[in-house]
């Protein structure tokens, strides 16, 4: 018998995520989104949120989440349970979470992270859990893109093809 991987200790259920962050060295840096299709634009901002603090908590969008946003009926393409597993395996995330609702509100307010990012395709402001995490003395980045990629225009190039 072969050991478990070893991101497997980074997937985290909800109802843990409190106990685990609290373990955590801060600052603790939060992101959220789907990552149906991870690409180098999803590492490089990965990455990057990482540099802002020394642990980061990633928390994906359920599948029912995911299509509940609207970006196609054959979306998510890859399972939670995949989704999660690719990025445990990244070595800039320390735990990886998920949520069911159409926002991470919830993960944030259980995290309190003391810094909250997303991809420059958002305005501080308008980052769900900005005002929270601000008002607790934390920072809200949006991380200019460096790479343009989206899952999106990858899987409308797959089907042309």
């Amino acid at each position: 018998m072969y050991p478990r991987p070893s991101f497997e200790t980074k997937l985290c259920p909800p109802e843990e995520l409190a106990e685990r962050v609290a373990r955590l060295p801060r600052p603790l840096v939060f992101t959220n989104g789907c990552f149906d299709i991870l690409h180098r634009g999803h590492v490089t901002c990965l990455a990057q949120a990482r540099a802002l603090g020394a642990s980061l908590v990633v928390a994906l969008n359920s599948d029912d989440s995911v299509r509940r946003q609207g970006k196609g009926a054959d979306r998510p393409i890859n399972t939670l349970d995949d989704r999660l597993a690719v990025i445990a395996s990244l070595g800039c995330v320390d735990l990886a979470t998920w949520f069911d609702e159409d926002t991470p509100i919830l993960r944030i307010l259980e995290c309190e992270p003391d810094v909250l990012v997303k991809g420059g395709d958002w305005a501080p402001e308008h980052i769900i859990g900005a005002p929270e995490t601000l008002a607790r003395g934390g920072s809200v980045h949006s991380i200019p893109f460096e790479h343009q990629r989206s899952t999106t225009a990858l899987l409308e190039k797959i089907r042309r093809l």
